[in-house]
């Protein structure tokens, strides 16, 4: 696995080269854009207008539009130049407890992975933040973003977890009134989602609709026709309560 980002977590005189790996990978199916008639791949090419060709990635440089048709120009040394020491480590600006961060600020997760040498330090750093049940909060200059990071100790490792910042939430789209719950409606519905708990484990869940994608596809390589996986009609309960109290009358009898 190629790391993302090299950095080192610092504070005062506390310097630990570190590598960013990604956790995740894409196991999604992916299509190519093909040519209607003749099924020949699409192909995009970079074109410029005033020179009236084609331009390879050596011809193309950054360019920030200032006023509408005029841009200024800047080279990726000249990113790099404006970066301190600082920037380029995973500078850390505090602690907090996990639970004082909303989810909704989470953006995505790497392994916190050490340099050669620096195994002890790292190891130091997630068992003094796993027994104090706490977080780290660092900051640190990925490409052209400055990045907000958590730190987060695991039984395994470390975890850099990206955060947005405030102003990158959106507000909730819709305003209204909390309506008053009555009572028993709510004790039902506690009790439907009670007959739902159980341990959760993370291997017993997978991206079924892949799975049927994929199985599509093999069809259709073997030249069969793909048929509706799904053709039951539409519930006709409506009502809330009733979808609940139907519900876990399936669930007890053992039909759902």
């Amino acid at each position: 696995m190629a790391v993302a980002h090299k950095s080192a977590i610092s504070y005062g005189f506390l310097y630990v080269p570190v590598g960013l790996y990604k956790t995740t990978r894409d196991i999604s199916v992916n299509f190519n854009q093909l040519c209607k008639d003749t099924h020949e791949r699409i192909k995009y090419k970079k074109y410029c207008p005033s020179c009236n060709k084609e331009v390879t990635n050596d011809d193309i440089v950054k360019g920030y539009e200032f006023q509408k048709g005029r841009y200024v120009t800047i080279t990726n040394d000249e990113i790099e130049m404006i970066k301190t020491k600082k920037d380029k480590t995973l500078h850390l600006e505090g602690c907090a407890k996990m639970s004082d961060i909303d989810q909704i600020y989470f953006d995505r997760n790497y392994y916190v992975v050490p340099e050669p040498g620096a195994e002890q330090s790292v190891e130091l750093i997630r068992q003094a933040l796993l027994n104090l049940k706490i977080v780290a909060i660092a900051k640190t200059v990925i490409n052209v973003n400055e990045e907000l990071v958590v730190l987060y100790p695991t039984k395994n490792g470390l975890l850099a977890k990206i955060l947005y910042y405030q102003e990158e939430i959106q507000s909730i789209p819709v305003t209204s009134i909390k309506p008053t719950i009555d009572k028993q409606q709510l004790e039902m519905t506690k009790t439907l989602f009670k007959t739902m708990i159980k341990p959760f484990d993370i291997s017993a869940y997978h991206d079924e609709y892949q799975e049927r994608l994929k199985d599509a596809i093999e069809k259709k390589i073997e030249g069969k026709q793909i048929v509706s996986a799904d053709n039951s009609g539409p519930s006709n309960i409506i009502n809330f309560m009733d979808a609940v109290q139907k519900t876990l009358e399936t669930k007890i009898s053992g039909t759902a």
